[in-house]
């Protein structure tokens, strides 16, 4: 099976733009070192994916020479007056696929539908360019709105919303409105967002999460991401490989491919 990492990181610490990996211990220290194309554990090509709110770690991205490396979704400012233009410049290069706003860490939950130029996300679909929307249970509703308000983007949300552990009524409910809507899900940064408990049975935490993904997105509009290096906080790339491959046993082989790389593709519009 030809797989495609439809969602990874590379950074360069020195470049000074990682604020959230920013000090001494703690449970990020495993992973503040820099990450580069090489180190990749995984053998087929991937889509790096912004881990800083600027455009010179988009460049920096653009930058990187390895043909693995096929797509890239970066980020703008939206609500610069340069924004269009910043947009533009980018689109020219061929591996520019779309952006992220961090919004995860965004204060204002509201930001989506106040914040951004209209301009700029006009823009988006004229250009070729996706949204990756990195957002927690807070931001279905308000993501869902944005969607009916922009209905030309292409959506895709990142790590599923981070599901958490135990109940999660607020989180079914906005995931099946966004699914209902026609947008794509990651299979990505899903161990990370587990319990203690949870990593000592991924399996079994995580298999009722995939399922209903599954029922929701339907396997043609779930795209799997590794999350690496953040998901080495977590578990090894390889332990994430095997454990997909046993979340997705019960769908066909065709299934099992458009989720593991087919479905990404066609999404940002790239090739291996």
């Amino acid at each position: 099976m030809q797989r495609l990492d439809a969602h990874c990181h590379f950074w360069r610490l020195d470049r000074g733009d990682y604020g959230w990996l920013d000090g001494q211990g703690g449970p990020l220290q495993p992973i503040r070192r820099d990450f580069a194309p090489k180190d990749h554990p995984g053998g087929g090509s991937v889509i790096a994916v912004q881990a800083a709110p600027t455009l010179a770690e988009t460049d920096y991205l653009l930058s990187l020479p390895s043909p693995r490396i096929i797509g890239v979704v970066g980020w703008v400012d939206l609500t610069s007056a340069a924004a269009v233009d910043d947009l533009t410049a980018r689109a020219t290069n061929p591996r520019f696929r779309g952006i992220r706003p961090m919004l995860q860490d965004i204060a204002d939950t509201e930001w989506l539908l106040s914040a951004p130029r209209a301009d700029a996300l006009a823009a988006l679909p004229r250009l070729g360019l996706t949204f990756d929307a990195l957002v927690t249970e807070r931001h279905l509703p308000i993501l869902a709105r944005f969607a009916d308000a922009n209905p030309d983007l292409a959506i895709v949300i990142d790590h599923a919303a981070k599901p958490q552990p135990g109940d999660r009524p607020d989180w079914e409910a906005g995931m099946k409105k966004l699914a209902g809507q026609g947008h794509h899900c990651k299979l990505s940064g899903l161990m990370t967002e587990l319990s203690p408990e949870g990593l000592r049975d991924p399996l079994a935490a995580l298999r009722p999460i995939v399922g209903q993904l599954l029922d929701w997105f339907g396997p043609d509009r779930l795209i799997w991401g590794s999350d690496w290096p953040v998901l080495t906080l977590a578990a090894p790339y390889p332990d994430w490989l095997a454990l997909t491959d046993e979340l997705l046993d019960q769908l066909t082989p065709a299934e099992r491919v458009a989720i593991m790389g087919g479905n990404a593709m066609r999404f940002y519009g790239v090739e291996p």
